[in-house]
């Protein structure tokens, strides 16, 4: 796995916890809630590459 895309996961979730925590602070539950979802689309579209290579291994793996 590179270790860049652990460094960037590991980053954006520094920061949704951080925006999540000022929000919930101020009475904007609505709003962070949005934030933390937001994070985890981001972190899903950043893997999708990484997942689709695991599937093609698989694959290759059992001859499927």
């Amino acid at each position: 796995m590179d270790v860049g895309l652990l460094l960037k996961v590991a980053g954006v979730g520094l920061i949704v916890c951080v925006v999540y925590q000022v929000l919930t602070k101020t009475g904007r539950d609505e709003q962070a809630m949005l934030v933390s979802l937001a994070g985890v689309v981001i972190v899903m579209l950043m893997l999708i590459g990484k997942i689709s290579e695991l599937l093609d291994t698989i694959r290759s793996l059992f001859g499927l």
